[in-house]
């Protein structure tokens, strides 16, 4: 059923530690399988402690249980912001956001400031929305030396003032939703120019300790699940340089070998996109709704 499918890379980098330590293991991972990816960055401060503000909201402390959050974040990590500074992962880091270029894996603008971002776009102002965007687009040339030319929000939160944005600034593409195939989004001023491809297959982090998944079997998990969505042909997977780049390594190179023994064709997020260009892509507004094993709401 998935021979000849292609599959979607999308690695998203929150933290400063899943940059210097996640990023270059998953690079090695991914040219030892000769695949290919797209990196999405966090280009400014690291507030990840801040996350902790979460811990009333629906499903979040079931989560953080499930997931195992310290052990695979931190302790340094997860005071970021609150006991400690929130160190900038572009100064701290840009060297290492750099060599992913360099080694010829597609790079996008994942936020400025992850936490801030999450919590708080979905209901933010025109302005609001501007000034965290333009903060992001701004850090992000300052560090590659061009434009983002895709766009993956953080934790899945957008508005229709960043979706207008991502036109605005002329990206090719973004991965800001969840759900089925390729489209483009319908705004109060028209329709979007910029087509959103969302993911497609459930995280790691979803599906560990659910329905007795753990580490061991949660690459069997996913591979099971990828030939149920609504365009078996493309998906995207969206994983973590946190988790699949550091204690997750395994399981996900486990997956990988399972879905290329499948006939599965690993690419990135660029290829992706103009696969789905080859198609007609319907128009759709994007709404806000749960998915299981995610607190909060996503876009969808």
């Amino acid at each position: 059923m998935l021979e000849d499918a292609r599959i979607g890379l999308k690695v998203d980098v929150d933290t400063l530690r899943g940059t210097r330590e996640g990023v270059p293991r998953l690079m090695a991972l991914f040219k030892e399988h000769k695949v290919d990816a797209t990196f999405y960055f966090s280009v400014g401060p690291d507030h990840t402690g801040r996350a902790m503000r979460r811990v009333f909201r629906k499903g979040f402390a079931q989560k953080v249980a499930r997931t195992s959050v310290i052990k695979h974040y931190g302790l340094k990590t997860l005071l970021y912001g609150v006991l400690l500074p929130g160190p900038d992962i572009g100064k701290h880091a840009g060297d290492v956001m750099r060599s992913v270029h360099d080694a010829g894996f597609e790079v996008g603008l994942h936020t400025y400031d992850h936490v801030r971002w999450q919590d708080y776009v979905a209901e933010a102002s025109a302005a609001w929305t501007r000034v965290e965007f333009e903060r992001g687009v701004n850090a992000f040339k300052e560090i590659f030396g061009f434009m983002p030319q895709s766009h993956a929000a953080a934790g899945w939160q957008i508005n229709d003032y960043a979706l207008a944005l991502e036109s605005e600034y002329g990206m090719h593409y973004a991965s800001d939703t969840r759900g089925g195939s390729a489209f483009l989004p319908v705004l109060a001023s028209g329709v979007s120019s910029c087509p959103q491809l969302p993911t497609t297959l459930p995280t790691f982090d979803e599906l560990l300790g659910r329905d007795g998944i753990d580490e061991v079997s949660v690459a069997d998990a996913v591979f099971r699940l990828s030939g149920a969505v609504v365009d078996p042909d493309i998906q995207v997977f969206t994983l973590h340089a946190e988790l699949e780049g550091l204690l997750l390594r395994d399981a996900f190179a486990t997956l990988m070998g399972k879905w290329r023994a499948a006939g599965v064709q690993l690419t990135s997020m660029r290829r992706v996109h103009e696969i789905s260009m080859e198609r007609s892509l319907p128009h759709r507004r994007v709404g806000f709704g749960e998915l299981e094993g995610r607190s909060g709401t996503l876009a969808l």
